[in-house]
C-alpha cells in the first residue's frame, strides 16, 4: 500500500493505555482536533477523566481536551477505528493486542509508541504485534519514538520526534496527524534503528542514574552517555539498523533526554539505586512503569544471542537482577581491557 493515507475529520483515533504517555497523546491528539476514544485499564482513572477532565493519577494538573473521552471498554475504544495508538508498558502490549484483535479495522494503521523489549520472546514491539496480530504486517505498522517527557508534551513544550514505517504512506499519515505547532514529526525508514534506541535508551538512563546517586561526577556521567550510545548503535548495526538512526531523534536525542531530565523514570531508579535503595523498594513507591528495569534483562539476553558487546548494559543488568553493587559493577567497567575507541565501522567489535 503506497498511495495517500489521509484520516478523514470524522474518524475518530484510539489511543490504547491511559498512562501518562497514553494520556499525553491523547491530549495531543484531542488538541489537534481529532476525536480520541482512550482505553484505560483502571476504572477509577475513567471515573476521575468523566469527572474532572483530568487523569489525577497518571497526568496530574493537565485539563484534557473535550475531545477525549475514556473508556474501560476495549473492544468498544478500537471498533471501527482507522488509527489505533498502542501505548500499553511493553509487558502487556501482547495480552492487550490478544484482546483488542477481533475489534481490529482490517485497514487499521497500528502505531506503537511503547520502548521496549520483551523480555520472553527479544522482539521489539512490532515484533510483539505482528505476532499477536497475525492480520498485521509491516505495512501497517508505524513507530513513534523520541525525546518526549509526557508532562511537557501535555503542557504544550516544543518537542521534537520520530516516526518509522515501511509504509511510507502510512507514515506522513501519522505525521499528520500528531503534529502541532509545539509537536514535530520527522519520518524515518528504519524500523528497527528507531525501536532499539528507544529501548536501549532506557538501560543507559539507569546507569546513569547510578552514576548521579553514587555522586561520581558529570565527567562519568558523560562517558556512560556516550559508550551507553556505541553499545546502542553497535546492536542496532548487527540487526541491520541504519547507523544514522542513532545519531538523530530517536538515539542520541532521547538518550540525552532521559538521562539527564528530572522526569525520567529510569534515571530516577538508577540513582536511588546509586544512593543504596533495594530495587523492591524503589518500585513499590512507584505508580508508573520505568521500562528499562525489565528491558534491561530482554537487552542483556539479545546482545548475548547476537554476540554483542554491551558492557554498561550488562552491568545494569547484574545489578537490577544479580545482585551487584553499583560500586563494584563502575569498577570492573573502568578496569576493562584498553581498546581503540573507533574499533571497526560504526565500532562493531
Amino acid at each position: 500500500m503506497n498511495g495517500v493515507v489521509r484520516m478523514e475529520q470524522n474518524e475518530r483515533i484510539a489511543v490504547i493505555g491511559g498512562g501518562s504517555w497514553g494520556t499525553a497523546l491523547a491530549q495531543l491528539l484531542g488538541h489537534n482536533g481529532h476525536g480520541v476514544d482512550l482505553w484505560v485499564y483502571e476504572p477509577e482513572v475513567k471515573e476521575q477523566i468523566d469527572a474532572t477532565r483530568e487523569n489525577q493519577t497518571f497526568l496530574p494538573g493537565v485539563r484534557l481536551s473535550d475531545n477525549v473521552v475514556a473508556s474501560n471498554d476495549l473492544a468498544g475504544v478500537v471498533t471501527g477505528k482507522q488509527m489505533v495508538v498502542m501505548v500499553a508498558p511493553s509487558h502487556v502490549t501482547r495480552e492487550t493486542a490478544v484482546r483488542l484483535g477481533p475489534a481490529l479495522h482490517p485497514a487499521a494503521t497500528l502505531v506503537s509508541a511503547t520502548k521496549g523489549i520483551e523480555n520472553e520472546t527479544l522482539l521489539t514491539m512490532s515484533g510483539v504485534l505482528k505476532e499477536a496480530l497475525p492480520a498485521v504486517g509491516d505495512d501497517r505498522l508505524v513507530i513513534l519514538s523520541g525525546p518526549s517527557f509526557a508532562k511537557e508534551v501535555a503542557r504544550q513544550v516544543p518537542t521534537l520526534v520520530a516516526v518509522a514505517s515501511k509504509n511510507a504512506a502510512r507514515a506522513r499519515a501519522v505525521q499528520e496527524a500528531f503534529s502541532s505547532p509545539y509537536f514535530r514529526v520527522y519520518t524515518n525508514e528504519d524500523v528497527i534503528g528507531v525501536e532499539l534506541g528507544g529501548a536501549v535508551k532506557n538501560v543507559i538512563a539507569i546507569a546513569a542514574g547510578i552514576i548521579d546517586g553514587l555522586g561520581l561526577g558529570l565527567n562519568t556521567r558523560a562517558a556512560v552517555m556516550t559508550r551507553g550510545l556505541a553499545e546502542m548503535r553497535r546492536l542496532g548495526v548487527k540487526m541491520h539498523a541504519d547507523p544514522r538512526t542513532f545519531s538523530g531523534l530517536s538515539g542520541v536525542g532521547d538518550l540525552i533526554l532521559t538521562c539527564t531530565g528530572a522526569l525520567s523514570r529510569n534515571h530516577t531508579v538508577g540513582v536511588r539505586l546509586g544512593e543504596g535503595g533495594s530495587l523492591e523498594s524503589i518500585l513499590s513507591e512507584m505508580k508508573m512503569v520505568a521500562e528499562g528495569v525489565k528491558t534491561a534483562r530482554s537487552v542483556y539476553n539479545l546482545s548475548r544471542r547476537m554476540g554483542v558487546e554491551m558492557p554498561i548494559c550488562h552491568a545494569v543488568y547484574h545489578i537490577l537482577h544479580e545482585g551487584l553493587s553499583a560500586e563494584t559493577a563502575a569498577g570492573q567497567l573502568m578496569r576493562r581491557d584498553l581498546k581503540e575507541e573507533f574499533n571497526g565501522e560504526w565500532g562493531r567489535k
